[in-house]
């Protein structure tokens, strides 16, 4: 995600039918042009299109190679639009959120630093419907315009929490009744084995040494995820996509 070119200050350019599709059905009231290549004449960018019009949203056809050239080579399928970028949230609005949630699903990333694994976390997290994704303000990657690029439009969507204290904000769900879930390669029961129906918050360390110590401390559960091969660990934002979809085949299962 990028600023469009021309665009006004503030505003973000989405880009990939499901992206666009997903903030035309959710937030139309946020989309404020969409672009799609000439050549694109396809059953799903006819119902962006549409979707556009029936929200009076101006569409514009433009030549592919102008969306190459902005773009680069990124999958972005012939579709674009220009967005009122979501704005994150504090720790009270989560909180709020929580009220008006049921069995809410929560990410947290304790301490994840490229920004790329940021935005990956955000693309599984909206997959998956989370309610939000938490992050300390310090010592991790921020919302930026390179994790929005790589969220392709989840960043939108999904609302991210930028906390002062992560512990403290744990200790606060757990208060509203929340389980705390923390993801970690030695700990003794699978991920499979814990209940994750209700009101979760899944919880991943940092690239390098996984969950702090204190972090660890205000789980109530520790869980490993399944592995066969040789390689010890996996890269946080495949664990995050993992562990979030361990929740959503339970809640599907119920």
């Amino acid at each position: 995600m990028r600023p469009a070119a021309g665009a006004a200050p503030g505003t973000q350019t989405i880009y990939g039918l499901h992206a666009v599709r997903a903030m035309l059905e959710r937030h139309p009231q946020r989309v404020l042009s969409v672009r799609l290549a000439q050549h694109r004449a396809d059953a799903r960018t006819r119902a962006i299109e549409e979707l556009a019009q029936r929200n009076r949203i101006a569409v514009k056809r433009v030549d592919g190679h102008h969306l190459r050239e902005e773009f680069g080579e990124v999958a972005h399928q012939g579709v674009a639009a220009e967005v009122v970028p979501l704005a994150p949230w504090d720790e009270d609005q989560l909180l709020a959120a929580l009220t008006e949630a049921q069995a809410p699903l929560l990410l947290a990333l304790d301490g994840v630093q490229d920004p790329h694994n940021l935005g990956a976390c955000l693309r599984s997290a909206d997959a998956c419907g989370a309610l939000a994704v938490i992050v300390p303000r310090d010592r991790a990657a921020q919302l930026s315009p390179a994790v929005r690029k790589v969220a392709a439009g989840a960043a939108e969507s999904t609302p991210v929490v930028a906390v002062t204290n992560l512990v403290r904000t744990l200790k606060l769900l757990k208060e509203a009744s929340l389980w705390v879930v923390g993801a970690d390669a030695a700990a003794a029961q699978d991920a499979r084995e814990v209940d994750l129906k209700g009101g979760v918050v899944l919880v991943l360390g940092s690239e390098g040494t996984g969950l702090r110590h204190l972090t660890q401390a205000n789980c109530d559960f520790l869980v490993r995820l399944p592995q066969l091969g040789a390689v010890e660990s996996l890269n946080v934002s495949v664990a995050a996509g993992m562990l979030l979809y361990e929740a959503v085949r339970q809640r599907s299962a119920r």
